[in-house]
């Protein structure tokens, strides 16, 4: 069984085409994004707070300044997220994630090629609300980490399956009076249609 599963994976990697990363080359991404906050957020007014999961539209664009090393900039339209405090809700906000890494896409000369990159996020938080008051969420820097595989189906287009972690962290103001910290730290999983120019 493990050598059909080995000949069957030989077949498809050896039969499709390659999406070579040279210098100077750069790639379209079109996709979706799923930002799934961790289960457990901080406390905000004396609360343990809970952040729900959205799903966007996400576009990627990157850039090789050596063959296999890319720059890339993560790109979407805006996500929404219900705040949830002591199990109620207790605001909603939106935010843009722009997010800068340094990718390397390991060479395999088959149709897979797994890449790692790390990189920086700038989190915009903006048209907060809450029945509470007045709801401000500051905006964050962190780092963010990034894996994933190109499966190549053609020679200029690839099917992308990608994960991120990025470090979002930011206090909560109601009324202007500091009342938590937030920490979203979510898992970003995406899938995407990658052109290469």
């Amino acid at each position: 069984m493990k050598t059909l599963a080995l000949a069957c994976l030989a077949a498809v990697t050896l039969g499709a085409p390659a999406l070579a990363q040279s210098a100077g080359e750069m790639t379209l991404g079109l996709g979706l994004g799923f930002v799934n906050p961790k289960s457990d957020n901080g406390i905000v007014a004396g609360g343990t707070t809970t952040i729900d999961g959205n799903a966007r539209p996400t576009v990627t664009f990157e850039y090789f300044i050596r063959d296999n090393l890319g720059i890339e900039l993560l790109a979407a339209l805006p996500f929404k997220h219900d705040i949830n405090v002591g199990g109620a809700k207790a605001g909603v906000t939106k935010h843009l994630p722009p997010t800068l890494s340094l990718n390397y896409h390991f060479p395999t000369g088959g149709a897979l090629t797994p890449f790692v990159g790390l990189g920086v996020n700038s989190t915009l938080f903006f048209q907060d609300r809450s029945p509470l008051g007045d709801l401000k969420i500051d905006n964050s820097w962190g780092l963010a980490a990034h894996l994933g595989v190109d499966y190549a189906l053609s020679e200029k287009g690839a099917l992308r399956m990608d994960l991120r972690y990025i470090d979002i962290d930011s206090d909560v103001k109601l009324n202007g009076a500091k009342v938590g910290r937030v920490e979203v730290d979510p898992l970003v999983a995406g899938v995407s249609y990658v052109m290469k120019f």
